[in-house]
């Protein structure tokens, strides 16, 4: 499992350029519709929004060369918790007592995980071509 993929551009983008870039180039009859917006509410900025499974989605981002050791200017598409997710993830860490809520906590979180190494990987995976194929088609590939 990879959950974060980097895509090397020629310029610096904003998220709105960015976005401006996705609504003329992106299929989303095919690859589904985007958003910009928090993936939960302790995001600390906003995202382009992708949706991947019930608790995962897939977010996609800009970053300048020369920012926090970023030496090129890229797009980053990653795998981040849908707010259903985070809310999840809060009450089946929550520590509890006795070996049959124990069970169940570590089984919520392997299918969690399974989950983000399956289907939401995959989703990763198939939005990363398709930006890849849209930022080529707008001569921004590095």
């Amino acid at each position: 499992m990879v959950g974060r993929q980097v895509i090397a551009v020629n310029r610096p983008l904003s998220l709105q350029e960015l976005e401006q870039v996705m609504q003329e180039g992106w299929d989303k009859e095919r690859y589904a519709d985007f958003r910009i917006g928090r993936p939960t509410s302790a995001s600390i900025e906003e995202y382009i929004l992708l949706p991947a499974t019930y608790r995962f989605l897939v977010i996609v981002y800009p970053r300048a060369a020369g920012w926090l050791f970023s030496r090129q200017n890229k797009v980053i598409l990653s795998v981040a918790d849908t707010p259903a997710s985070a809310q999840l993830a809060f009450f089946e860490y929550m520590p509890k007592q006795g070996p049959i809520t124990r069970l169940w906590q570590t089984s919520q979180v392997l299918s969690a995980e399974k989950e983000r190494r399956g289907p939401a990987e995959e989703a990763l995976q198939a939005y990363t071509a398709h930006m890849r194929d849209v930022l080529s088609q707008h001569g921004l590939l590095a």
